[in-house]
């Protein structure tokens, strides 16, 4: 007999990771929606609406998961990367449209994820439980290794040397703007972390309203795009993803996903294209090479996306890899509800609520929940929905409606100030970004450096 208070959290976390597939696996249909524009707002929204423990963890994964399907169907049928993370499928999925074929690169990609999420959530579970015993002295030496985790992700973004360099103007500019708020007695640790998050998006609407920028921003014709007949070779609704690919397939993504389920602080697309180099490199028909390496890319994006996350939640409890600094922040980091003390380096989060095996159950529910919503449905009706997607949804509406959400949680957590601290923070980090590839993680790991390091450093020699 289970008992009352469990079924009840498995009725919640079951309602929240429905939710999160069902949102996410529609977002991921529009190409160019951001991770860590959309999933983290919304995140941050669930946990800031009291929704428990369980049911935010659900919410969280599911999402990303059904994420990650679903954003092969604008980067295969459109040719258009669906996000951040379908970037590096971008060339050979191209290749495959060329050839006439896009429904079979979709298929082995959606299949890569599949296989991959199932791999990943316990794996990653066993590598952050092996973790665990150095937990306590990660924690108490947290101010320091947030500095070296913030130059290793720094080195290995875009900008290399430029975004090392870059670190300390910004995380000057954090502390400089931490004390002008602090002088009218308001402590902001939200808008920082929103105005990051949407830097790119707050980038290009200033840029619209700058003539010079709008001028390199037109366009002389209307973009169209060119989707092949949908062609079904299974015969029912839910196709299997082991015959989808061949052996040598599942193999590749088998293997690729467990060594990017041990890896937590390096560039989620670092990780995609670097394994899928290795794939490519080892498979000599090129045909056979381009599908293999889609499933394994794919399938990598899923396992590093789950790893980076759940590693050092469970681990440590601290924002520790570019993932958790980034779209899973709030899981960490998102007060009053869960939080993390800059001076002691203490959480209270996920973290602390949820134990191993929960953290093990409630992550392959939502694995199952992602993989009965967006699975079936990007393999059955992919083409529909990019035709609908690309004719009838409107991309300026979707951004009209993050960037309202974004303003009423600045308005509410800091009044004016935070809305200034948004687009200030915003516009700082999206022209950054663009410039010099200074990206998202490399400016989360920057703003825990100011609110951990900072005060650890004039602590230590003040």
């Amino acid at each position: 007999m289970i008992d009352a208070s469990l079924l009840d959290q498995i009725l919640v976390a079951t309602g929240m990771g429905l939710v999160g597939a069902v949102v996410f696996a529609a977002i991921g249909l529009v190409s160019g929606t951001d991770e860590t524009t959309t999933l983290a707002p919304l995140t941050l929204l669930v946990v800031l609406l009291g929704v428990p423990p369980e049911g935010v963890f659900t919410f969280f994964l599911a999402a990303a998961v059904a994420k990650h399907m679903t954003h092969a169907v604008p980067t295969a049928l459109l040719g258009i990367p669906g996000d951040t993370m379908a970037t590096p499928l971008l060339q050979d999925a191209n290749v495959l449209r060329n050839l006439g074929v896009p429904h079979i690169a979709l298929r082995k990609m959606v299949s890569g994820a599949i296989i991959a999420a199932f791999i990943a959530v316990p794996l990653a579970v066993l590598f952050a439980v092996l973790l665990a015993p150095y937990g306590a002295a990660i924690t108490k030496a947290a101010p320091w290794i947030f500095v070296v985790a913030a130059v290793a992700i720094a080195y290995f973004s875009s900008g290399r040397w430029a975004s090392v360099a870059t670190l300390v103007p910004f995380v000057v500019v954090i502390v400089a703007l931490q004390a002008l708020t602090g002088k009218y007695g308001v402590k902001l640790s939200i808008s920082y972390f929103l105005g990051i998050a949407i830097g790119p998006l707050v980038a290009d609407l200033f840029s619209v309203i700058s003539p010079a920028a709008r001028a390199r921003m037109k366009r002389d014709k209307v973009r169209t795009f060119s989707l092949a007949p949908d062609v079904k070779g299974w015969s029912g609704y839910f196709p299997n993803p082991f015959k989808v690919l061949d052996r040598g397939q599942v193999k590749w993504t088998f293997a690729t996903a467990a060594v990017s389920s041990a890896t937590f602080v390096f560039s989620p697309v670092a990780m995609t294209v670097v394994l899928g180099e290795l794939v490519g490199s080892r498979v000599k028909h090129a045909y056979h090479r381009l599908t293999t390496t889609l499933a394994a890319r794919n399938g990598v994006t899923e396992a590093t996306y789950i790893a980076e996350a759940l590693i050092p939640l469970i681990a440590i409890g601290l924002p520790l890899s570019p993932v958790a600094a980034g779209p899973a922040a709030p899981l960490f980091n998102a007060p009053p509800v869960f939080t993390i003390d800059a001076a002691s380096g203490q959480t209270h989060n996920l973290h602390n609520l949820l134990s191993h095996w929960e953290f093990l159950g409630y992550g392959m529910l939502a694995v199952v929940l992602a993989a009965l919503v967006a699975y079936p449905f990007t393999m059955n009706f992919a083409r529909r929905a990019a035709l609908f997607v690309s004719r009838k949804v409107s991309h300026e509406a979707i951004i009209a409606t993050f960037v309202g959400l974004i303003v009423v949680i600045s308005v509410w957590e800091g009044q004016l100030l935070g809305l200034l601290v948004i687009l200030t923070m915003g516009l700082l980090g999206g022209l950054l970004s663009r410039a010099i590839g200074f990206n998202t993680g490399v400016q989360f790991m920057g703003y825990y450096t100011a609110v951990l390091t900072v005060p650890a450093v004039v602590k230590a020699f003040g």
